[in-house]
């Protein structure tokens, strides 16, 4: 059965004059940008949860969307098998290599926790071999430690040790099936480890829960051999009140007290980092600088609206500095860019998830061709590095070195009666240098 009957192949390039509009104007997979194939820059994927198991619904509202696979009336075992069917069938239509899925995403919870893993693994086998046979691959698997009211405290900073333990056996299985599917790397977003107010709260207690729940998912991904990365994904302030996790800086600061930072990297969402006060480029800047960057949850948030819209990222413009980022750091080792994306409640039809990807996705390669281009024009290293050329000299190097002490510094200021004058920043002239970029490369 076909889900997605109108679309009959994988969506074709059809470059930027084309007035098609089921055709990648940009998206070229195998155009050679940077020496690689812009396919193999960009990895993308497609996740499992808001474009396959999501009806549409939200806190004022029932489902919208025409999602025959999520029929209730239906046996829950052979709705998943549909909605399998419907996920695999747009990822091969739309031409990418990815996707990503949550434990009760792919497969229904039963009455018991060994009844739940039972009918992951059976929904995992089908995928594999889905997988084989067309090519798709898994950018990361996750548990949802969120959803259920078991976890309304908290997963691993719950108060119970029972719900840690329950939230133990559900990443136990879900790094089984990430493992046994190849995944390149296993996500641990603590969406609910946070609290809503001090008032029941022993913030230490918390994060030293944390902090031995993902010593213990370390040590399993040791156990059985599985060679993906373990990416942490900082968010801010949604659902609860204050989130351990706020941004890559916090989870930095939290890996390296912990002695973590050999096991972790971080997953960063654009929407999230936005959220949390932050430029998207920022939190690719910090985390390529400190060694943490791992993939990216490509969405955007609306800036009338302080809440998580995960839309669709439409804007070259705000892309092309986080990908400058990416590009100079030496680009995605396991991660790459997944939609963590929603449609909007009104676009209703199947084919609107076609139109949205399309878009999105053009928008990223696009936004690459640009940031190539800036990376082999070098004139902001250029800037970068006449600013900061003092600190490759001897004053600068005695200072970093220890040499000089605070003392001697404050010695050496007076005794040469110093002065310094301030140098101009040009940072219209360097935006100046990215808009025309942008307006330049196709």
């Amino acid at each position: 059965m076909s889900f997605f009957e109108d679309q009959e192949g994988p969506i074709p390039f059809a470059g930027s004059g084309s007035d098609e509009e089921l055709a990648y104007r940009y998206y070229d997979p195998d155009r050679i940008v940077a020496g690689k194939r812009m396919e193999d820059h960009l990895r993308i994927g497609v996740c499992y949860w808001h474009s396959f198991s999501w009806l549409g619904s939200d806190i004022f509202g029932h489902g919208t969307f025409d999602r025959p696979w999520l029929d209730a009336s239906a046996d829950p075992m052979e709705a998943a098998m549909a909605k399998q069917d419907a996920a695999f069938e747009f990822i091969e239509k739309l031409g990418v290599r990815f996707f990503s899925f949550h434990d009760v995403d792919m497969a229904p919870e039963g009455s018991t926790l060994a009844e739940s893993r039972s009918n992951l693994n059976t929904l995992v086998e089908r995928a594999a071999s889905k997988m084989e046979s067309s090519g798709v691959q898994l950018l990361w698997g996750t548990a949802n430690l969120f959803s259920h009211p078991r976890y309304a405290a908290g997963a691993a900073t719950n108060p119970d040790p029972e719900v840690f333990t329950h939230a133990a056996a559900q990443v136990r299985h879900m790094l089984d099936a990430t493992a046994r599917l190849g995944g390149h790397n296993y996500v641990l977003w603590g969406g609910r480890e946070g609290y809503e107010t001090l008032l029941n709260t022993r913030m230490r207690q918390e994060a030293d829960q944390l902090a031995r729940f993902l010593t213990m998912v370390a040590e399993y991904k040791h156990h059985i051999g599985f060679e993906g990365t373990l990416l942490l994904e900082p968010k801010p302030q949604e659902p609860t009140k204050h989130q351990y996790d706020y941004d890559c800086a916090t989870v930095h600061g939290f890996l390296d007290r912990y002695d973590l930072l050999d096991e972790y990297k971080v997953n960063i969402e654009v929407n999230h980092a936005t959220l949390g006060g932050h430029s998207f480029h920022h939190e690719v800047a910090y985390a390529v600088d400190n060694g943490i960057l791992g993939s990216v949850d490509a969405n955007r948030g609306d800036p009338q609206n302080g809440w998580d819209t995960d839309q669709f990222p439409n804007s070259v413009d705000e892309l092309v500095p986080a990908l400058y980022e990416i590009l100079w750091g030496g680009g995605f080792a396991t991660g790459g860019f997944l939609f963590d994306t929603k449609l909007r409640r009104q676009s209703m039809a199947r084919a609107d998830l076609f139109h949205a990807h399309v878009g999105g996705i053009d928008t990223l390669a696009r936004a690459l061709v640009i940031a190539s281009s800036l990376v082999e024009d070098r004139t902001l290293e250029n800037v970068k590095d006449e600013r900061y050329l003092g600190w490759s000299g001897e004053m600068g190097r005695q200072i970093m070195s220890g040499e000089l002490d605070l003392g001697s510094l404050a010695d050496l200021a007076v005794g040469s009666d110093l002065d310094p004058s301030p140098v101009s920043g040009g940072q219209e002239r360097l935006e100046n240098v990215v808009n025309r970029a942008i307006w330049s490369v196709d």
